[in-house]
């Protein structure tokens, strides 16, 4: 069903949990290749591991810097890509220096963004800049995606899913008006249902990052089919 396949399609099937396992790691990259889903997103120590699973299937193979408070150092972060896309990862998703961003150092936020992109472009893959929309004004989020973007960034992300609040279709909509149009944008954070996906979707919204995949396309299936 090509309407499924495309919200499967728009998903990082995610398991960043701290005391996720070996197996565990298996089993959400097998569902991710049954599912066909847009990538796997893990934990670093895990990326090796997903990397083995995912080879030779589309799926990409996610993975997190600065995660979750984004107050690592900027060199912390990029030894961290560094390590990742070299296990395998092609796709990283890095918080946004908050402290910095809330202390008006644009410059070192943009430098920091800059240099974890380049790392993660040097292998042809994606930076996703996190900009945890729960702790920041309208303001602040404006200059986020600004410096994200010139940054290069390829997306914006809303959310860790470990702070005070997760996607919100308001948040998901601004960030849609605020980043040029090469720049995509993932919700992430409490997203359980085929009906909160698609509205994030809507939204505006390119990804989508959930530790519900398998049960939202599911949910879409029965859905389409019944009607």
């Amino acid at each position: 069903m090509k309407v499924v396949d495309e919200l499967a399609g728009s998903i990082d099937h995610t398991l960043l949990s701290a005391t996720a396992a070996r197996e565990d790691i298996r089993r959400v990259c097998r569902e991710a290749m049954r599912e066909r889903f847009a990538a796997v997103c893990v934990n670093p120590l895990w990326v090796s591991e997903a990397a083995a699973v995912l080879a030779g299937s589309p799926v990409a193979v996610a993975t997190v810097a600065g995660f979750p408070l984004g107050a690592s150092t900027a060199e912390a972060k990029v030894a961290e890509a560094r390590r990742a896309v070299g296990d395998g990862a092609r796709e990283i998703d890095m918080v946004i220096s908050l402290g910095l961003l809330k202390s008006g150092e644009d410059d070192a936020v943009r430098a920091e963004i800059a240099a974890v992109a380049e790392t993660a472009h040097e292998v042809g893959g994606l930076l996703k800049v996190i900009v945890e929309t729960c702790y920041l004004s309208d303001d602040e989020k404006r200059r986020a995606v600004l410096l994200a973007s010139s940054g290069g960034a390829d997306f914006v992300k809303t959310s860790t899913g470990f702070g005070s609040g997760g996607a919100t279709i308001e948040d998901v909509a601004l960030l849609r008006r605020l980043a040029p149009g090469g720049v995509g944008v993932k919700a992430s954070g409490g997203i359980k249902t085929f009906a909160h996906a698609r509205a994030m979707l809507a939204a505006g919204a390119n990804r989508l990052g959930t530790s519900a995949g398998v049960a939202i396309v599911t949910e879409a299936r029965r859905w389409y089919e019944s009607r």
